[in-house]
């Protein structure tokens, strides 16, 4: 990510700070492994922002260089002069961080004392009379050299790429919802008030693609050798490989054609009625491309796992809330048929049929499942709904254990360790939550609620 620096003076108090602390949020930000844009240090006195004027400057900087930049970051090395920093950042566009330095013991007369840790409230107090969203973080006051701050940064950096990436989406949807599932219904106005577009085609015109396509065109030869390389498809018949491989290079070209940003695919019961396959190790792949791709037409929930991989910089998947884990009230265990993506999983997956539609149709029914495990790892997990023109969300984070699940158990599922899971599906059933979830590596439930809280309008309950 790009920051555009700025730095906050008060006359009161010492400016001689500005010029370290420069230096400190400088290197601060290139160890997070982010870079910079920043106004000349000549351009102001002292290099810093404090009146209105000096703040029109820093606005004037910002428009130069619209579109190079993801966020901005400003730092207080003293008390800061909130009339200053109105101009300057109220039509900056993205997401803007609030950093205030500590003052030290030792350091507290009066040619050393910064008050920042006061003068942070009088800038929140300004941005909030004047409606603009900013972020602020844990600790209140924390120095560019500290630990936390580079956590400020990562949760910064994911707010900003979940900012960036969801202002302008678009999901394109193949095929009807899923007859049987009234669970993923929603209200496509209501993504569009928030900047989301839903295009919605036909599953005809997947399989009419498949059905046109030359097994010789070279698309379709690499991708039987890319998907072989991606996992185990020893248990595959040629014949079903190869519509595999159509239906993944029609769903890419369709990708490309159509400007998708996401995919949301009806993926029973036609596909395994028409060609005996199952899609599910293709979302699984698309995932792992970092071309978020849910099943069962859950287009909330693709939003959903759009944000978690934009966060975690990782694939998401979407999961069922789907088994107790015997008698561990803060265990269970979420599964889905086989879409789960490789980077989550603990191995390779094999890839077999659909043993659930399999039954009563025979053993070469549904090819394409991705049976396997998920990995142990700390997760973050959220979903989202819509509600009379709103999108209503939750997030929180657990940990996938690792913990066994017998050989038999069909798909692909892990073990999910939520503390006060019982509360906290309670509140899920009783709000009109789906049985579905999403799920990603690592923790970021503060920058995902933040953005969706701050940046983008979301109603958001933080379990």
């Amino acid at each position: 990510m790009v920051f555009a620096l700025y730095f906050a003076n008060r006359g009161f108090f010492p400016e001689s700070l500005i010029a370290s602390a420069r230096v400190e949020v400088e290197e601060a930000v290139k160890k997070a492994g982010h870079s910079y844009i920043e106004m000349d240090p000549d351009a102001t006195r002292f290099g810093a922002v404090e009146t209105v004027d000096e703040g029109r400057k820093y606005a004037a900087f910002l428009e130069a260089h619209r579109g190079e930049y993801d966020g901005v970051i400003m730092s207080l090395p003293n008390f800061g002069d909130e009339n200053g920093a109105i101009p300057a950042v109220r039509d900056a566009g993205v997401p803007i961080f609030l950093q205030a330095y500590p003052d030290e013991f030792g350091k507290m007369d009066f040619a050393n004392r910064r008050d920042a840790f006061c003068g942070k409230f009088s800038i929140e107090d300004m941005f909030y009379q004047y409606k603009i969203p900013y972020t602020i973080f844990p600790p209140h006051v924390v120095h560019p050299s500290s630990d936390a701050f580079q956590k400020n940064l990562r949760d910064f950096a994911a707010v900003c790429r979940i900012v960036k990436r969801m202002k302008r989406y678009t999901i394109g949807g193949i095929g009807a919802r899923t007859t049987l599932f009234k669970t993923v219904r929603f209200d496509e106005l209501a993504l569009q008030r928030y900047g989301v577009t839903y295009e919605s085609y036909d599953l005809s015109e997947l399989f009419s693609r498949i059905r046109s396509m030359p097994e010789t065109r070279s698309a379709v030869k690499d991708k039987v050798e890319h998907l072989k390389q991606y996992c185990n498809f020893c248990k595959v018949p040629d014949e079903k490989m190869q519509v595999l491989a159509k239906m993944s290079v029609a769903i890419d070209d369709m990708i490309e054609q159509y400007h998708f940003d996401s995919v949301s695919i009806r993926c029973w019961n036609e596909m395994h009625q028409e060609f005996g396959i199952a899609p599910c190790v293709l979302l699984s792949e698309l995932n792992d491309r970092g071309i978020v791709a849910s099943c069962e037409m859950d287009v909330a929930n693709t939003i959903t796992m759009e944000i978690l991989a934009q966060a975690s910089q990782k694939p998401a998947a979407c999961l069922d809330w789907n088994n107790n884990y015997g008698d561990d009230e803060n265990k269970c265990i979420l599964f889905h048929c086989g879409s789960t993506a490789q980077g989550l999983m603990e191995d390779k997956g094999v890839v077999g049929v659909h043993k659930m539609f399999a039954k009563g149709n025979g053993p070469d029914y549904g090819w394409g499942v991705n049976e396997g495990r998920i990995a142990a790892m700390p997760m973050t997990y959220a979903s989202a709904r819509t509600e009379n023109g709103l999108i209503y969300t939750y997030v929180d984070e657990g940990r996938m254990t690792g913990e066994p699940i017998e050989k038999e158990y069909f798909g692909c599922a892990g073990v999910a360790e939520i503390s006060d899971l019982q509360k906290k599906i309670i509140y899920m059933g009783r709000n009109g939550f789906r049985h579905h979830t999403t799920i990603s590596a690592g923790h970021y439930a503060d920058a995902i609620e933040e953005a969706m809280k701050t940046y983008l309008g979301y109603e958001v309950k933080r379990l």
